[in-house]
């Protein structure tokens, strides 16, 4: 597949045996070359771009020739010129008439949120609560809650931290945002706070920062005050069994799409990832956002290279140049270590065909689709603006879409090339699988074959308005496939960000 006319590059949308003439190309590969990897099409000097979709992805470590596989072993990682020209680029997005928007089967809350599904959350200030939490949970079991049919269920969410860490400054802001975006969640019909008494993140404290208040849908449960563990484990069944009777009373009703927000995630890239199913998801984004929704990218290292393309679409000079200074702030963090923004990219992505963090970056910004860049978040930060966002968070899946979702995303929508088995509560997780062998391979795990772009029996645009339709579907209640095996409760990882002591 040649992806745009001044490569000297194409990609094989399958393995490809050495010797195999592409008359279309007029070449003869010179090695085998396994899917998703690169071939050089003409000469390309030592020293010369690589170009991908136009863009330059690394450079040539030696004479390259026609016919070559082109990986890390012939490809160098060297910095990029960048012209971030802000705002260049940025075109308004037509918003559909409200009559005209689709619609999905929401479930509306009180302060005017809109949810995609209902739970009870169990939450805990430091980990020493975790195991009351869980307890707590796992007392009400799927036999339990069958009384209460419209209720999704009760979920523990359990974290590392919460002591031995910095008492002030970003780390403590960071785990205070993500757990009060969870409990505040559109998707979150009560709380339970657990507490032991003495951590660094103060009960008290951290609910006065955050603005939350007890009431009949928001308890707390302190361990040293209501006698230990045991006493603190039947508190938490009361307090969910008088909160279970409230949430049950809801319905869904029609809802505006406007009211979905998605955190796009990609993970278990490959070569493909950039061909079909990120730009796929970008297609399905563009059509969210024409629809007044919202779409947040996120995994800053993971457009390292490539965010100038994202700076000139900024709705403002000062979006944009708030996207480098996240960006800034990750070299810095990372200056010297072993991490992917440095060259190297995990051995999964190696052996999927991406070469470096910029061929990587190149593939993951897909999809961010074609609108303009609204809005640029901290991590967990409440995500107000609509239309095309960016959160920054990590690369690592779970930490990033623990952010995005405590950010408002309602729902999850998670690409991959070699596979992955991500879920997460309460958002669910729609998987997007980038080539149609590991889609049948992991059949139990994903969602949508974007495989039909690479087959050809599909366009960029088709599978877009096949992915939002399915965007449609989950919210208004159908279950993902991660979502109906339980997966997503152990994936909770707010970014431990800081030293811990």
């Amino acid at each position: 597949m040649l992806l745009e006319a001044g490569d000297n590059i194409i990609v094989a949308t399958g393995d490809i045996e050495e010797g195999t003439q592409l008359l279309e190309h007029g070449v003869t590969v010179n090695h085998q070359t396994p899917q998703g990897h690169k071939i050089a099409i003409r000469n390309i000097q030592s020293g010369a771009p690589i170009l991908k979709f136009g863009t330059v992805i690394g450079y040539a470590a030696q004479n390259i020739a026609p016919g070559d596989w082109l990986h890390s072993h012939n490809i160098r990682f060297d910095a990029v010129d960048k012209d971030y020209a802000f705002a260049r680029d940025y075109t308004p997005t037509a918003i559909l008439p409200e009559a005209e928007r689709a619609r999905f089967m929401g479930i509306r809350r009180a302060n005017g949120q809109v949810g995609t599904r209902n739970y009870i959350g169990l939450f805990v200030t430091v980990n020493c609560s975790a195991t009351v939490a869980r307890k707590i949970g796992n007392y009400f079991d799927e036999e339990r809650m069958e009384a209460w049919e419209n209720v999704d269920g009760v979920i523990p969410f359990i974290h590392d931290s919460g002591c031995g860490m910095e008492l002030t400054g970003e780390p403590m802001d960071l785990l205070r945002r993500t757990l009060a975006g969870y409990i505040r969640h559109p998707n979150m019909a009560g709380a339970v706070v657990l507490s032991l008494g003495c951590e660094r993140n103060n009960l008290a404290q951290f609910f006065e920062e955050q603005g939350l208040a007890e009431g009949k849908m928001l308890k707390t449960i302190t361990m040293q005050h209501v006698g230990g563990t045991a006493r603190a484990i039947a508190d938490g069944k009361d307090a969910v069994r008088e909160m279970l009777t409230q949430a049950n009373e809801v319905r869904r009703e029609l809802c505006s799409a406007e009211h979905i927000t998605i955190g796009m995630q990609c993970g278990g890239s490959d070569g493909l990832s950039g061909l079909s199913a990120n730009p796929g998801l970008g297609a399905a984004a563009d059509i969210l956002v024409r629809n007044g929704g919202t779409a947040i990218l996120s995994e800053t290292p993971e457009i390292f290279g490539v965010e100038h393309l994202l700076t000139r679409r900024a709705r403002t000079a000062d979006v944009g140049a708030k996207l480098v200074e996240r960006m800034d702030w990750w070299l810095e963090y990372t200056k010297g270590r072993d991490t992917q923004i440095n060259g190297v990219v995990s051995p999964g992505n190696q052996a999927g065909g991406l070469a470096n963090v910029l061929e990587k970056s190149l593939g993951g910004a897909k999809k961010s689709g074609s609108t303009g860049l609204m809005e640029v978040y901290r991590y967990a930060e409440p995500v107000t603006q609509k239309g095309l966002v960016f959160m920054d968070t990590p690369g690592f899946d779970p930490v990033s879409a623990t952010g995005q979702i405590a950010g408002g995303a309602n729902l999850i929508c998670f690409t991959t090339g070699r596979g992955s088995c991500f879920g997460s509560y309460p958002s669910p997780t729609i998987k997007l699988a980038s080539n149609t062998p590991m889609n049948t391979q992991m059949s139990d795990d994903m969602d949508i074959n974007c495989g039909t772009v690479i087959d050809g029996e599909q366009s960029i645009e088709e599978l877009g308005q096949t992915i939002f339709e399915h965007i449609l579907a989950v919210a208004s209640g159908s279950y993902s496939k991660s979502e109906a095996m339980g997966v997503g409760e152990e994936e909770f990882a707010p970014w431990p960000i800081g030293v811990t002591g």
